[in-house]
């Protein structure tokens, strides 16, 4: 499933053609996704202008200007496992057996979203009611933000029984975060994803709040991860997976260092981290 750094390139590319935009056609190929689209999306969509290309954790935020008798609303989309949303030229060039939703604007482009698996999300909700939608009121700060501090990651942990990677994964704690840049991080900062969450002190939340930030940043400058189904907006491939340390790397040498070690595979609540135990404690 793409992870923050990959809604967040689509989101980097889609927004120059988007922000400003005025959509002119809106087509929905299939009533619903991972579930039922909106009623009369088609209708509700056509016509508004983008005023804002947001994310929040791993969704997107299409915010749309008001027309009466609505008022400002979002569209939310979830690229779910398989989504790929690409930005092109408008043309006669016929849809994709898996492009479910297309949507054009004034400015002669059209956003194209294909979901083999069908497991995105698209939603229209009011502006006004998104903090309080139970998909982000829940959510904790970005792990980018001013907000996400060592001191913040100290007191989210505290007393906690459960593991530091499935800590990470908690989008209750940290929004966006998911398997691949945990484990990175957690080698980064040399933190064992076997740890107990609890007994993350100051000193390594503050490792571990640099190395998420440096690794987040990274993987949004080389465009994501391409490890399956992703892709840019652009329709093509992010690079970051070929600057991996230990994500998918078992059985290698521990990158980076003479520990000694080699990476090791292990499974937590049903997924796998990857991680050097000769580094990481």
């Amino acid at each position: 499933m793409p992870e923050l750094p990959e809604v967040e390139t689509v989101r980097r590319g889609i927004a120059p053609h988007l922000e400003g935009a005025r959509i002119v056609r809106f087509e929905a190929r299939r009533a619903d996704l991972r579930t039922k689209l909106p009623s009369q999306l088609a209708a509700r969509v056509t016509g508004r202008r983008v005023t804002a290309v947001r994310r929040r954790a791993k969704y997107l935020l299409i915010e749309l200007a008001p027309r009466s008798p609505a008022g400002a609303e979002v569209m939310i989309l979830h690229l779910g496992m398989s989504g790929r949303l690409i930005v092109r030229p408008i043309d006669a060039t016929p849809p994709g057996k898996h492009e479910h939703i297309a949507f054009a604007t004034d400015r002669g482009m059209e956003i194209r979203f294909s979901d083999p698996r069908r497991f995105g999300v698209l939603d229209l909700v009011a502006l006004d009611a998104l903090d309080a939608d139970p998909r982000f009121a829940p959510l904790g700060p970005e792990p980018l933000s001013r907000e996400f501090t060592p001191e913040f990651l100290v007191q989210t942990l505290a007393g906690s029984r459960t593991t530091i990677k499935a800590a990470l994964l908690d989008q209750h704690r940290v929004a966006g975060i998911g398997n691949i840049y945990a484990c990175e991080a957690l080698f980064q900062a040399g933190i064992s994803p076997r740890r107990l969450a609890g007994t993350v002190g100051q000193a390594r939340a503050t490792r571990l709040v640099a190395a998420i930030k440096d690794v987040l940043s990274r993987a949004i400058a080389a465009g994501g991860s391409s490890a399956r189904d992703y892709v840019q907006s652009s329709g093509e491939a992010g690079w970051f997976q070929h600057s991996w340390a230990v994500y998918d790397r078992e059985g290698r040498p521990c990158p980076g260092c003479d520990c000694g070690g080699s990476v090791k595979r292990v499974v937590q609540a049903g997924r796998s981290s990857f991680y050097c135990a000769a580094r990481q404690r």
